[in-house]
């Protein structure tokens, strides 16, 4: 009678299960456990089974730190944000972004760092970036003295922008919205409304958001014949549209209409014109710019500009994936085209 070997699990200690139980099981070296765990290199076939049948058997779980020394990969990616904590705190733009990035991210194993690079600490966030914490980055409202576009083209770290980067010779992968005609369609909807002295409370001119906004706006009102001259800048914020539309009631109290590059400066706006005794949109016509859930919620209805920041962060996410997979991700900026949503504002 032929003798039957029967294979039993190596006796359970307690606690998690160990690597050197996973090998023991596998019936393999410890070191031959470890490649197959981490990528499976210079590991056989029939190997790479028997420790995956012990992993699912044990219900081991790999652990972060020591893979990390073996595939030199962090298995993180890093959403950069060059903006002080309040605005990141309480402007719904980045609350969309997150949303878009963590929706790219679902399927995979990466895990998602906010990196909130405060004025002034530029050259901090570059060297954590460059040094091996992150395995790609994200980078949104991204402004011109950040540098974080030259720094990133000059290393190896996969990235992608959301938003176009100032550096226009650098191949930049970016995902952004074509916010020149952003600008044009929501100044052609005041020029069609019958409205002749239509200002503008511009974005920040470090921003290519906010440049490229402006520029549709004057692109608009040349073309028809109207006076581009009535221009205050903002920053995005509702305080900072406050002052910027004071500063513009000041300056041209004969406006007509107003295109705000962003609805929480429409909505500083807004309130400038009522203290003021202006109706809206009666006296002074309000368009605003991103539709990201404010717009509805004031009084009246802000009349705005798409601004699908969800699915643009989610497209960014989705390339940067593809290029830590491996994949050749082309250079050409994927563009997202703004539509105008009609409210009682405007």
């Amino acid at each position: 009678m032929a003798d039957s070997t029967v294979t039993t699990p190596p006796r359970r200690r307690p606690g998690a299960p160990t690597l050197e139980e996973v090998a023991e099981l596998a019936g393999v070296s410890r070191s031959t456990a470890s490649r197959a765990i981490n990528g499976g290199l210079r590991v056989s076939p029939e190997a790479q089974a028997s420790v995956e049948a012990a992993i699912a058997q044990l219900g081991f779980t790999p652990n972060r730190a020591a893979r990390s020394l073996v595939t030199r990969r962090s298995d993180s990616v890093a959403l950069v944000v060059p903006e002080p904590d309040e605005r990141v705190l309480t402007d719904p733009f980045f609350a969309g972004t997150l949303n878009g990035l963590s929706a790219a991210l679902s399927a995979t194993e990466l895990q998602l760092v906010l990196l909130i690079v405060r004025p002034g600490d530029n050259a901090r966030a570059t060297r954590y970036l460059r040094n091996g914490h992150v395995d790609g980055a994200i980078v949104v409202s991204h402004h011109q003295d950040d540098s974080l576009d030259r720094a990133l083209a000059d290393s190896r770290l996969p990235h992608v922008f959301v938003g176009r980067p100032l550096e226009g010779d650098r191949d930049v992968r970016h995902v952004d919205l074509d916010n020149r005609l952003g600008g044009r369609i929501a100044t052609d909807h005041l020029v069609r409304l019958g409205r002749r002295r239509i200002a503008t409370l511009a974005g920040p001119q470090d921003m290519a958001a906010g440049l490229d906004r402006l520029a549709g706006w004057r692109e608009a009102l040349r073309e028809v014949g109207l006076p581009d001259d009535a221009v205050v800048t903002g920053d995005f914020t509702v305080a900072g549209g406050a002052a910027a539309a004071a500063e513009l009631l000041d300056r041209h109290p004969d406006i007509d209409a107003l295109f705000a590059a962003s609805d929480l400066m429409a909505v500083g706006a807004l309130g400038v014109l009522a203290e003021r005794g202006l109706a809206v949109p009666d006296d002074v016509a309000v368009v605003g710019y991103d539709d990201l859930g404010v717009a509805e919620s004031t009084k009246p209805p802000l009349t705005t500009v798409t601004n699908p920041v969800v699915a643009m962060a989610r497209r960014a996410g989705e390339m940067l994936v593809d290029q830590l997979a491996g994949a050749t991700v082309p250079t050409e900026p994927v563009i997202f085209a703004p539509e105008l949503v009609v409210r009682q504002s405007a």
